[in-house]
């Protein structure tokens, strides 16, 4: 017994050591930043390289050049860099500046779209163009330019809800005040968004739901949000069908729903195709994968390989292990962004946290959900992973901002004004933070601040007597 004890004790201090260790790291002062900068940068590498080996079969066919989307899907990342590092330079009141204006843009944005997509569906057509505006469903195609409104409106809801419930205060408690203004521009952006993005329109109720359980809001409002977000969801869905029940409009989310509980015998229809390719795909991966670029999927096999169901091209190619790297990597994100949110001082900063955070964990667990089988597809892009311009841009600038939050932290934030970096690295990296003000304990009270200076007073008069 004495033995197994003994042998035992080396394991469990090594044990012990690396929890220590780990939570020493985890105290230390920008531990968020650079826990944010490092998951955040791993899974946008890891999306290029997946964009690479899903396209470039498709883009030799083509044109013969395997780089093609690799180079147009880089162009977005430096664009989404750069949006990062604006973003991250920037203070909280010029983000509660820019909530309104960036609403409005993406509101508009959004009605010209569904103008145009209206009018596409009088003239019996997919696409409309007016003069060099071009619009495809989701996207605005400005010359060479692709815009996606939506994912606009992700980043401008998540502003102006954070500005709005920020400035309520303690009124927040009041039905009242909690539903003007946000529940009608809420449900003017679940209108335009969901009739034909369902599934970004559940990455906006999640925003919502984040913002408002960052912000403390009891549990029978989100019970009673649940029952009307689930009302309109099922009435979207209705309308979508009856009203495009000649062409796609609805149809394919029924289908979706209807495969998903009862899947037929011969999975040939557009409902459960990609599904059961997904799962194919998945099976044929096992654990450490066929290896990079080997996958037999993506070969014209497996739909929106590149986008959508891009985490079966990755389960296929690295295995088990590679998706579950890219898990943990998310996880990683979901801890920081939560850390930051929970440190941070300032209502609307941790409001924007919180709802970022919710965001793209939203985001990818409704994704990889929808690959493996767990509930049904809505056609949501994995963030970072996938290939398409507009989210990633979207995206980065989000986690720009997270960064932004992650330096004025109150230890990170004073560590930075202790040993502030060399003036050419505040100038091309970020500016220093807010100092935020010294804590309550630290700072005397009244009585013992004026006992202080009497008793100094009367120390000099002593010596003067």
């Amino acid at each position: 017994m004495a033995e197994e004890a003994k042998a035992r004790q080396p394991r469990r201090s090594l044990f012990e050591g690396g929890v220590a260790a780990l939570r020493g790291l985890l105290a230390r002062p920008l531990a968020s930043y650079y826990l944010l900068i490092s998951s955040a940068g791993l899974l946008l590498v890891i999306g290029l390289t997946m964009v690479f080996s899903a396209t470039g079969p498709k883009d030799i066919a083509a044109d013969g050049n395997a780089f093609s989307a690799l180079a147009k899907q880089g162009l977005f990342a430096v664009v989404g860099l750069t949006a990062f590092w604006v973003c991250q330079r920037l203070p909280a009141r010029t983000f509660r500046a820019l909530a309104r204006p960036l609403l409005g843009i993406a509101v508009a944005l959004l009605l010209f779209l569904n103008g145009l997509n209206a009018l596409a569906a009088i003239r019996g057509v997919k696409e409309i163009r007016l003069g060099p505006i071009e619009s495809d469903v989701l996207w605005l195609h400005v010359g060479p330019i692709q815009v996606q409104p939506s994912e606009l409106a992700k980043i401008g809801l998540i502003l102006w809800a954070a500005d709005v419930i920020s400035r309520k205060g303690p009124a927040l408690s009041q039905w009242r005040e909690l539903a003007m203004p946000l529940f009608p521009v809420v449900a003017l952006l679940f209108v335009l968004v969901g009739y034909k993005d369902l599934g970004t329109m559940l990455i906006l109720l999640a925003i919502v739901v984040g913002v408002l359980w960052a912000a403390g809001v009891r549990l029978r409002v989100f019970a009673s949000l649940s029952v009307i977000g689930l009302a309109g969801i099922a009435l979207l869905i209705a309308a979508a069908s009856t009203m495009n029940s000649g062409g796609e409009g609805g149809n394919y989310r029924f289908a979706r729903l209807l495969t998903f509980f009862n899947p037929p015998a011969d999975c040939k229809e557009a409902g459960c195709y990609q599904g059961i390719q997904a799962r194919y795909a998945i099976d044929n991966g096992g654990w450490f994968g066929v290896g990079l670029g080997q996958g037999r999927l993506k070969w014209n096999w497996l739909p929106e390989a590149n986008n959508d169901f891009i985490f079966a091209v990755v389960a296929e190619e690295l295995g088990v292990v590679g998706c579950a790297v890219i898990l943990a990597l998310f996880g990683v994100l979901a801890f920081t962004g939560l850390r930051i949110a929970r440190r941070i001082d300032d209502p609307f900063r941790r409001l924007v946290a919180a709802a970022i955070t919710t965001w793209l964990v939203a985001q990818a667990l409704i994704n990889i959900g929808g690959v493996v089988g767990l509930i049904p597809i809505t056609g949501l892009p994995l963030p970072f992973i996938s290939d398409g311009g507009s989210a990633l841009v979207v995206t980065l600038a989000g986690v720009g901002m997270l960064a932004s939050f992650a330096r004025a932290e109150p230890d990170a934030a004073r560590a930075l004004h202790a040993r502030p970096p060399a003036r050419w690295v505040r100038l091309l990296w970020a500016p220093l933070p807010p100092l935020p003000p010294a804590p309550a304990a630290s700072r005397p009270s009244a009585s013992a601040a004026g006992r202080t200076a009497r008793d100094r007073a009367g120390v000099g008069g002593e010596r003067r007597r």
